[in-house]
């Protein structure tokens, strides 16, 4: 009797162990680094514009900036903020500033090998709007 729980719960433990260490293994495999761009309509439905995501991880560290095109044929370059990665989970934002007004994007997603596909979410009017975006990864 004691050997057949000690053959369950030894089993158990072990059933346990290899869970976890898939787990962790699983962890390290979505590295989101790297250059993502994505296409969406500009202010009112005008002209396409692409934007481009450069992240870095660093340890538990996710840092990044967007660079989007502005109206005026420039560029603008913003930094992340609050960037976190559990699991698949990625979320972060950013905050710009124009004509002393300051505007606050809610990115978050799943994150797969190849692409980023969730929501950014953001306040216009007194109202929270969202859209859809879906970044795919840019080869180095």
């Amino acid at each position: 009797m004691k050997l057949n729980r000690f053959i369950i719960i030894s089993a158990g433990i072990f059933f346990l162990a290899v869970t976890c260490i898939q787990t962790k293994a699983d962890d390290r495999k979505l590295d989101p680094t790297g250059a993502y761009a994505w296409t969406m309509a500009g202010y009112n439905g005008n002209l396409y514009r692409t934007n481009i995501l450069v992240l870095q991880l660093e340890g538990t560290n996710l840092t990044g900036k967007i660079t989007s095109p502005m109206r005026n044929g420039s560029t603008n370059v913003t930094e992340i903020a609050n960037g976190r990665i559990i699991g698949a989970d990625i979320s972060f934002f950013t905050v710009r500033t124009y004509k002393n007004n300051a505007y606050t994007n809610n990115y978050s997603g799943m994150l797969t090998n190849d692409a980023i596909k969730g929501k950014i979410e953001f306040q216009r009017d007194g109202e929270i709007h969202s859209r859809d975006w879906i970044a795919k990864k840019q080869e180095k």
